[in-house]
């Protein structure tokens, strides 16, 4: 399985949250990074092609569609985490505008909820339920998943045995290809962080949701 994470958004660029409801449109480097995603795909062998059915993962998969000639099959449990009412909001607005929630947030609870939204331990089920079924149904076979940050950043850490309530780690580049294989229903990890297809000036440095 082949995990990608969507381009890169305007709130990416202004640090907003999108989550689960909330979306944002690719920037022209977004754009540009999906091209140059589907040129690196169609040169390599993948069967199939799933994605999450926000606007920025649809904006990301619709040019690896066409270049590999794959339809794309959308799915609402490969979405970002729910932050509920963090959504559409800076780290600056959350805390100025609900500071008990955004305090219970910073504790990294894994169990912690955010008004009207979900738990990492729900969103973690959640999509690794959802990646399991995708792969034991192309059993042999590759799949593309074109999904978010945060889905990419749950499987690592499943796959890796990283705490939920740890800091992260490891990058999570707009774009990048990250391989997993999924064998006798363990996963491991393969390739992570892969952007060799992309400009280096194109590259995030930071995790922004």
């Amino acid at each position: 399985m082949v995990l990608v994470r969507h381009g890169e958004t305007e709130w990416n660029r202004e640090g907003r949250i999108q989550g689960y409801h909330a979306d944002s449109p690719l920037t022209a480097s977004g754009h540009a990074q999906a091209r140059l995603l589907a040129e690196r795909l169609a040169r390599e062998h993948v069967d199939a092609l799933h994605s999450s059915d926000a606007g920025r993962t649809r904006q990301t998969a619709a040019p690896i569609g066409a270049a590999t000639g794959l339809k794309v099959v959308y799915d609402a449990a490969l979405r970002e985490r729910n932050y509920g009412v963090f959504e559409g909001r800076t780290y600056q607005e959350v805390e100025r505008e609900y500071p008990d929630a955004f305090q219970k947030f910073r504790t990294r609870d894994p169990y912690y909820v955010p008004p009207s939204g979900e738990s990492a331990v729900q969103f973690r089920d959640r999509v690794i339920a959802a990646l399991e079924r995708i792969a034991a149904g192309i059993a042999g076979k590759c799949v593309a998943v074109i999904t978010h940050g945060g889905v990419l950043g749950m499987m690592y850490r499943q796959v890796t045995g990283t705490r939920l309530d740890s800091r992260r780690s490891y990058s999570l580049h707009n774009a990048s290809i990250n391989r997993f294989l999924y064998s006798g229903e363990r996963w491991s990890l393969e390739v992570w962080g892969d952007v060799a297809h992309l400009p280096a000036n194109s590259i995030d440095g930071i995790d922004k949701l």
